[in-house]
């Protein structure tokens, strides 16, 4: 008896414990994914509540019969039945307890089976989709069905998806794809609150002109010694970015310029990336882009911008507002910043990081890149298929949006950077201290000297050898004993340097670096050697992967002529003297040449801390990406009601071009202004780059869509037998010989380099500002 009645009360414990169990899980409508698990666990819950009233009752008759066969059985025992009876009192009253229970249990199973009664019925047709949710057919959005299965499969390949609610049954999949991602249309089952009109936006903050750097100083950080290079540049420079501003101030006259929300991520300065840069800058490693990025993030911050600075791929991602997991989700709220700007390392990591992102807001980036990126390169399809399929390239950006260290073609925007503006008193005081026998050699590497005693015997008939290379613990072995080396100098120990030497000689390398600027700044006569052949992707190391042909033909070979070809192409004789190394008596000759040869302290305008404000600003200002543009229409997609509206574009008076037509009654928001455009046809042999710097003009890719007609062709006396849509970055085109005219397909191939001696092309120039050949007249 006590052995049941223990059991019986154990089981009601059990019974009772597995009940409160039940009763504490989560609430229904908790969460939009658990739907379905919480109604299952309420019908449990219900049937636990009917078993234990039955196994209560069960466990009451048992105890009853049991106490009737006892009750019988103590009826021949004399005096001794009142024991029994006695010991039996509480038993009976423990089964009236257990009765009690019995009722309130089955009580409550009775009101606990109404209430979900009545929320199986509320819930009834949310339940019924959530179990039997199917892929919508919706021509509007073609690849759903596609997503789903994808889905189905990898769903747990990236935590990302689970972050965002998926939980692996098929309506958590079409929830996420059509509002997360847009590849399925909304689900009308899912509670989703009336469109309200959204407010209007707020005014935008002015940018003000800042008279104070300190703050840049601070948002820089600290960690690593290729940020402290920069910080040290931007003091030594600081007072030279206050004048400049100051004067873009008064030139701008209280134009209102918006305030832009921009991100600086310096991508190969990140511990992902290898950050090979800074741990080289003690160790006479390449300075350049650190130049450039400290002058950029001057630039941006002296005109008033709100910046945010990152060399770290987790702020980068926090930033960003990137979902935990591998990547491949978009990011969680809307992209904070109007611009971000970055280099190649920077948006492979972005891509990375966004999802599709990515692609939603790639038209605020610019990248900076050093060498630059043409067309041909940047268009994935078409660099797959005409093998321009390089290390870089391939982003199907537009080619604007990168930004280059010199005006390499213009189908890059031509960011540059700022060389120290000397007064006119240090002008004359420089003049002054010219050691003309003195010569200062390009390059702080030992490797540099390598190979190069037959030239560095010959200057030293003439000239006194200083060097600046970097040693440990003693002097190099490629560096002759008649060089006086200095070891790595501080930037204004090397200026001072450069003050006193006559000649800055460089030996083939590093390309197109920011000292042979600073040295003529200085008043230095830049030597260099001529290549021949010029150094390309097919003979030399350094260029194999390079993202542009520079001037080459339709073979798309990378090819520079000369260590530095701004300098030699921009700027030329007196202060750039380029010359074949390999020719004994040319070099010699040059060298005597230079000695004699009086030259003052020269800086283009467009390298000033003025010129690199003045660029900036009109990029800001005008340059938009974001605005979609579409593509010119093939004949093949042309109705006969669809005619071609009449050209604006009408010949020069001595009809050797096109112009803008004044009396073409219209004139698009472009910019740059379409008063600028003039229509040239270029020489078989020559690049648009090419023929308009040989009319004094300079490519503007951008007009390439108001060109691309074929009435153009009509108007410049080109006869067609034929006209054909083609992906092709020469094109617009004549094939001359055969009377073939040809038009670009894909607008992201427009592209001002290249040529192919098959064809002549049209091509789009413009004029530039004296000394910024980045911006038209009108542009600023």
């Amino acid at each position: 008896r006590i052995f049941v009645l223990g059991i019986g009360f154990f089981t009601l414990c059990f019974l009772m414990t597995s009940l409160g169990g039940q009763f504490s899980a989560k609430r229904l409508g908790d969460s939009p994914f658990t739907i379905r698990t919480e109604v299952m666990g309420a019908l449990e819950s219900r049937g636990l509540l009917r078993r234990m009233s039955d196994m209560l009752e069960m466990l009451m008759k048992r105890m009853d019969i049991l106490a009737r066969l006892e009750n019988s059985t103590d009826l021949h025992k004399g005096d001794e039945a009142r024991f029994p009876l006695d010991r039996f009192q509480p038993a009976a009253g423990l089964m009236e307890r257990i009765q009690a229970i019995a009722q309130n249990v089955s009580d409550i199973a009775i009101k606990v089976d109404q209430i979900l009664r009545n929320s199986l019925l509320n819930g009834k047709v949310m339940e019924g989709r959530r179990d039997q949710c199917e892929v919508p057919r919706d021509p509007k959005y073609p690849d759903c069905a596609g997503k789903v299965e994808w889905m189905r499969a990898r769903w747990t390949s990236d935590p990302c998806y689970a972050f965002f609610g998926v939980d692996g049954t098929e309506c958590s999949f079409l929830i996420y794809l059509s509002e997360v991602e847009w590849f399925c249309p909304p689900l009308p089952w899912r509670n989703r609150t009336v469109a309200v009109p959204s407010p209007p936006p707020k005014p935008r903050a002015q940018a003000a002109f800042r008279r104070d750097l300190a703050r840049l100083l601070e948002l820089i950080g600290t960690g690593k010694e290729s940020l402290s290079f920069m910080k040290k540049r931007i003091r030594h420079l600081a007072q030279q970015w206050l004048r400049a501003a100051r004067r873009l101030e008064q030139k701008l006259a209280g134009r209102q310029r918006d305030q832009k929300q921009i991100l600086i991520h310096i991508g190969f300065l990140t511990e992902e990336s290898g950050d090979v840069f800074s741990p080289r800058v003690l160790k006479g490693g390449p300075l350049g882009e650190m130049v450039q990025w400290a002058d950029i993030l001057a630039a941006l911050f002296m005109l008033g911008h709100s910046l945010r600075v990152t060399v770290s791929l987790k702020e980068l991602q926090s930033y960003l507002g990137v979902p935990p997991g591998r990547g491949n989700c978009p990011l969680t709220s809307p992209l904070p910043f109007d611009l971000i700007y970055t280099d190649y390392h920077g948006l492979q990591q972005m891509k990375q990081h966004m999802g599709l992102s990515f692609k939603k807001y790639r038209c605020r980036v610019r990248v900076i890149d050093t060498f630059g990126t043409e067309p041909a390169y940047n268009h994935e399809e078409y660099a797959t298929l005409r093998g321009y399929r390089t290390n870089w390239g391939y982003w199907n950006l537009q080619p604007t949006q990168f930004m280059t260290m010199f005006p390499h073609t213009p189908d890059n925007s031509f960011m540059g950077f700022v060389s120290e503006e000397l007064n006119q008193t240090e002008r004359q005081l420089i003049k002054a201290n010219k050691v003309s026998s003195m010569a200062v050699v390009y390059g702080k590497e030992a490797s540099i000297w390598k190979g190069k005693e037959k030239f560095l015997a010959i200057l030293n008939k003439y000239m006194e050898i200083h060097g600046t290379v970097y040693y440990e613990t003693q002097r190099p072995p490629e560096v002759p004993a008649f060089v006086k080396n200095h070891g790595l100098l501080p930037q204004h120990e090397f200026q001072q340097l450069l003050r006193k030497a006559k000649l800055f000689i460089g030996f083939g390398f590093p390309y197109e670096g920011p000292a042979p600027l600073e040295a003529i700044a200085n008043g230095c006569v830049f030597l260099q050697a001529r290549f021949n052949p010029p150094h390309s992707s097919l003979n030399h190391e350094f260029f194999r992967g390079k993202p542009t042909s520079r001037e080459a033909t339709g073979t798309a070979v990378f090819q520079v002529s000369s260590q530095h070809p701004y300098a030699e192409d921009f700027i030329g004789k007196p202060h750039v003297w380029t010359v074949d190394y390999n020719n004994s008596e040319e070099f010699e000759a040059a060298i005597k040449t230079i000695m004699r040869t009086q030259v003052d302290p020269y800086l283009p305008y467009e390298y000033t801390c003025e010129g690199m404000l003045e660029r900036i600003h009109a990029y800001i200002q005008h340059q938009d990406f974001c605005t979609t543009s579409s593509a010119p229409l093939s004949p093949k997609t042309k109705s006969p009601a669809m005619q071609s509206p009449p050209s604006p574009l009408a010949l020069s008076p001595n009809s050797t071009h096109l112009v803008w037509s004044p009396s073409a009654g219209w004139a698009p928001q472009a910019w740059p202004p379409v008063a600028s455009l003039q229509v040239w046809v270029s020489e078989p042999q020559h690049t648009c780059t090419e023929t308009c710097r040989r009319r004094g003009l300079v490519c503007e890719p951008t007009f390439f869509s108001f060109l691309n007609k074929e009435e153009v062709f009509l108007q410049l006396s080109i006869a067609c037998d034929s006209t054909e849509y083609e992906m092709n970055h020469l094109y617009p085109a004549v094939a001359e010989g055969v009377h073939e005219c040809y038009l670009q397909k894909e607008p992201l191939l427009f592209s001002c380099a290249g040529y192919n001696t098959k064809y002549r092309r049209l091509c789009p120039c413009r004029d530039f500002r004296q000394g910024q050949v980045a911006l038209c007249r009108d542009c600023l």
